[in-house]
């Protein structure tokens, strides 16, 4: 079965979306970068899984309007459930689990390096794993892959944020008796020691560079 890709982003609304970058960018800046961001990893996600791929937008009340002038044609747009990052993620995966079933990537929207060879890793993994994950170098994970549906690997309630997350979600894999694969270490783009990183990257979107010039001051 072929491989789908489901976008998780919140719409880019400012004062709502990279707070942490807004001593460098200000409120308008960070949903500007927003954005950017919107139109990678959807970009990605349509070169990765053409006609399957997916974006899950929230926050509650967002409108599809706000999204869909940085989304490629082809793909489809959903509305977030309401509760935590995890209970959003367990909804938004089951329901393109349901409608497309075989291996599923999910990526948010803080990893402006993604490439193709991130999801043929991913795809490779989950040949002999039930999900894989890209840890991050927060502690978090930049990547989700599912072979099938597993909700309970999004239980994390009040953990998810911490520096913990990717450790913890592996502690449920394993309590849920699922396999697990890891790919490469990743940096997100979170703060501005992130965005002075990632600026040093030759691989940085030109857009997103451009909006994070600011960062080096």
């Amino acid at each position: 079965m072929s491989l789908s890709a489901l976008v998780m982003a919140k719409a880019p609304r400012p004062g709502a979306v990279k707070t942490r970058l807004e001593p460098l960018l200000g409120p308008e800046g960070c949903a500007a970068l927003q954005g950017a961001l919107i139109g990678v990893a959807t970009r990605w996600a349509a070169e990765v899984a053409p006609c399957a791929g997916y974006l899950a937008y929230g926050p509650t009340g967002a409108a599809e309007e706000e999204l869909s002038p940085h989304v490629p044609e082809g793909i489809a747009l959903f509305a977030d459930a309401e509760g935590d990052l995890g209970d959003r993620l367990a909804s938004a995966t089951q329901r393109v689990l349901r409608e497309r079933p075989g291996p599923l990537v999910v990526v948010g929207t803080d990893m402006p390096l993604l490439t193709r060879s991130h999801a043929r890793e991913a795809e490779f993994a989950l040949r002999h794993a039930d999900v894989c994950f890209g840890p991050a170098l927060d502690g978090g994970y930049w990547l989700v892959g599912l072979s099938r549906p597993c909700p309970e690997l999004f239980a994390l309630s009040e953990a998810w944020g911490g520096a913990q997350v990717l450790e913890r979600s592996l502690a449920l894999a394993r309590g849920a008796g699922l396999t697990a694969g890891l790919l490469g270490l990743e940096r997100d783009l979170d703060d501005p020691s992130d965005a002075r990183a990632l600026l040093e990257e030759p691989g940085l979107p030109a857009q997103v560079a451009g909006l994070l010039a600011g960062a080096r001051h």
